[in-house]
């Protein structure tokens, strides 16, 4: 890997992981567009790390008190309030992909990562959020979200496992479907989000030096990428919750549908490859 590879996958990696457009698919994408071959799904998923941790640390003060009201209400039935359930939420929430990434590992690292099913996800997916956006009441808060609806947005975070899907994506248009606001949405999906990514990516840092899936990155490039992940992922969080504030999913499908088409094209005539 060269050091302008490792620079812009990093960026791209921070800038378009939260964004409901899918990092993994466009990593993919520009991987193969502009250096003509894939970085592979172990750099992905390493380079996710340095994303969650800035998820980590926007939202400190939320997860320390949900895991420590989690502790106190597995000790004290008195002080089972929302920020214990949530808590409960979120494992539920993340069992899920825990068990469908291990079993189908070796699809999501090879045959998932066909440029042909990255553009169709993307297209496809965007008018799930379309839908999601008319059918959705928007008026469940976290603090009134059930049982049901974490469940369902852990089951919608399985299809992250496809690049061009997205994780915020299909999870906050699962929120949507059930009755949650959009920013609501949102921020519980970066809270199952934590334990999935770091899993994966923990997972996946021994294959980042040697894939078997795409090209060899040095240790101080995967540093490198990952910081830069890191910054730019904690600033585009806090531009996404502003943004979906006051803004429909509509304005990423538009985006999407155009990306998705484009790499049909250049697959069409033999531009880029598919593999």
């Amino acid at each position: 890997m060269s050091w302008l590879q490792a620079v812009v996958l990093g960026a791209l990696q921070g800038l378009t992981e939260f964004l409901p457009i899918s990092s993994s698919g466009h990593l993919r994408i520009v991987s193969q567009i502009w250096f003509g071959q894939d970085a592979g799904a172990a750099f992905t998923a390493v380079t996710q790390l340095g994303t969650e941790l800035a998820v980590l640390i926007f939202f400190a003060k939320d997860i320390w008190r949900i895991v420590l009201a989690w502790f106190g209400g597995l000790r004290d039935p008195a002080r089972r309030g929302v920020d214990y359930r949530i808590g409960w939420y979120v494992i539920l929430a993340t069992i899920p992909i825990g068990v469908l990434g291990f079993v189908f590992r070796h699809q999501i690292s090879t045959a998932a990562r066909n440029l042909w099913l990255v553009a169709i996800m993307l297209i496809l997916f965007s008018f799930v959020f379309i839908a999601a956006e008319r059918v959705g009441s928007r008026s469940k808060s976290l603090e009134t979200m059930t049982r049901r609806d974490a469940i369902a947005m852990g089951l919608a975070q399985c299809l992250a496992l496809i690049p061009g899907v997205s994780r915020s994506g299909s999870t906050a248009s699962a929120g949507l479907f059930v009755g949650m606001e959009r920013a609501a949405a949102f921020r519980f999906s970066f809270l199952i989000a934590i334990p999935a990514v770091l899993a994966s990516g923990l997972f996946s840092l021994k294959d980042a030096f040697e894939p078997s899936d795409g090209v060899t990155a040095s240790g101080a490039q995967i540093f490198v990428a990952t910081a830069i992940a890191f910054v730019l992922g904690y600033v585009s969080i806090a531009w996404l919750l502003k943004f979906v504030s006051h803004h429909s999913l509509a304005w990423f499908a538009g985006y999407r549908i155009a990306l998705g088409l484009f790499v049909i094209a250049l697959l069409a005539t033999n531009t880029i490859s598919a593999t």
